[in-house]
């Protein structure tokens, strides 16, 4: 089979990698043939038909762009279905493309069958086979995630090292990690981050054809489209097989609403198809279980679902009436939570995470530099002296730790005051009280500056009424 490559080199060169490496995703050129779709004829006139149903006189290539199939399978189609009498040929131009046709009455019954049956309308399914076959070849394609490629990742985060080498370490091995420490340490962001250093373009149906059955997995807000220049060139995408959308590397998050019945293929009544679980849909890329411990059923019995996947990279998924068909199954597992690993799983469960790393408070150097590029960028006001009141009297104080998340927190609601007194922002004792005080309703800590005596933009917004007031 011929097939065409995606540009490797680009998304390569980007991450340091050979730019030269022959080692890029092939993609199957563009069906020319009911045959070479993998489909039956009897499928593709059913789509045919129904988007025709839902549209009126359907020119040529609009069909295609609707169905993903080329001119030349369709004419095939249409030929047929000329025969049937199922469609006739409304208009014609100077073209062989520009052809309009509209159903028949026959036709339109037909349609109403389909529907009744079955209310999806789009692009053709590609087969399973197909899907597992491109799967498993886009597994081979990872590259590994460099020291300089993390580094250049988290400059701004202020990630210890050691959590650093412990994070390069388990996505060099391709294995689970769970992410523990307390709410705010910048687990989920350090995950999502993990997700974005996903290297290279893969590959997505848009639907696959299980049996009689479609399933749908592509999704536009979860598989984002890669970067124009990871693409080699347009010509080559319109020579392959369009039911399969390009896209970066899928990162997909869930979290607390998680249960049972999600991580199965799950019935659409309305529409007749399927939708595809989570984990499918990650497959290529990377499934985020954030707040692990509080989903809709246990964490060991989460953790015992993807155990058998993750050893031998096949999963089982149910279809109505109990027929299990066999999936690939090729995702980084990212487990964070804020519980204890040890009170929230047993041994054997632990066992079943390769990497558990702790992410917890940062330095009170790394506080500093983090607070200072976030002050830059909200371009708010520097102080040293209200960071050091931050720092001794508010954390130290409270004995609260330093976080990576409370900087970026405490800034934005200093931005929220500000705006709403109509002031600049800025960091100053009072300021900083009172964006503490809206973050953990409780009494203020640590000392009162006697250079501000009150403790809110409004009292400084130059309004008598409201300094008599304070």
């Amino acid at each position: 089979m011929n097939e065409v490559e995606l540009n490797p080199g680009a998304a390569q060169a980007m991450h340091g990698a050979p730019a030269g490496a022959e080692d890029g995703l092939r993609m199957p050129p563009q069906p020319k043939t009911v045959r070479e779709t993998g489909l039956e004829q009897a499928l593709i006139v059913e789509l045919v038909t129904k988007a025709m149903y839902a549209t009126g006189k359907m020119h040529l290539p609009v069909l295609t762009t609707k169905l993903r199939l080329s001119i030349n399978v369709l004419r095939e189609v249409l030929g047929f279905m000329l025969a049937e009498r199922l469609v006739e040929v409304a208009s014609r131009g100077d073209s062989d493309l520009d052809v309009n046709y509209q159903l028949t009455g026959i036709g339109k019954q037909r349609a109403a069958d389909f529907l009744a049956r079955c209310r999806y309308i789009g692009p053709a399914p590609v087969t399973l086979h197909a899907y597992r076959d491109l799967v498993q070849r886009q597994a081979g394609l990872r590259h590994p995630v460099s020291a300089a490629d993390l580094s250049a990742a988290f400059i701004e985060d202020s990630l210890d090292p050691a959590v650093r080498e412990l994070v390069g370490a388990a996505l060099q091995s391709g294995r689970s990690l769970l992410l523990h420490g307390p709410s705010g340490s910048g687990k989920s962001t350090l995950a999502r981050k993990l997700g974005q250093l996903q290297q290279g373009v893969v590959a997505v149906p848009y639907a696959i054809l299980v049996d009689q059955d479609i399933v749908l997995v592509y999704d536009p807000l979860l598989h984002l489209p890669p970067p124009q220049q990871q693409v080699r060139h347009s010509e080559d995408r319109r020579s392959t097989d369009s039911r399969w959308a390009l896209c970066q590397r899928p990162l997909i998050q869930v979290g607390a609403e998680l249960g049972p019945d999600m991580l199965d293929l799950r019935y659409d009544e309305a529409g007749g198809v399927y939708q595809a679980p989570p984990h499918f849909m990650a497959n290529n890329g990377m499934l985020l279980v954030d707040d692990l411990g509080r989903q809709r059923m246990p964490a060991a019995d989460l953790l015992n679902r993807f155990s058998a996947p993750l050893d031998c990279g096949l999963d089982h998924l149910t279809l109505d009436g109990g027929h299990k068909i066999g999936v690939p199954f090729d995702v980084t597992l990212v487990f964070a939570t804020n519980l204890s690993p040890q009170l929230l799983l047993d041994e054997s469960s632990m066992r079943r995470v390769a990497y558990k790393i702790h992410v917890g408070p940062v330095s009170e150097a790394n506080y500093r530099a983090l607070l200072r590029r976030q002050c830059r960028a909200a371009r708010v006001a520097w102080d040293d002296g209200a960071v050091d009141f931050l720092l001794a009297d508010l954390h130290h104080g409270s004995g609260r730790p330093l976080l990576a998340s409370y900087p970026r927190e405490l800034l934005s609601r200093i931005g929220d005051f500000a705006a709403f007194a109509g002031v600049a922002p800025h960091l100053s004792v009072a300021t900083l009280e009172q964006a503490w005080a809206s973050m953990f309703a409780g009494c203020l800590s640590g000392a009162r500056s006697p250079a501000h005596p009150s403790h809110s933009f409004l009292a400084h917004s130059g309004d008598p009424l409201l300094e008599r007031i304070s």
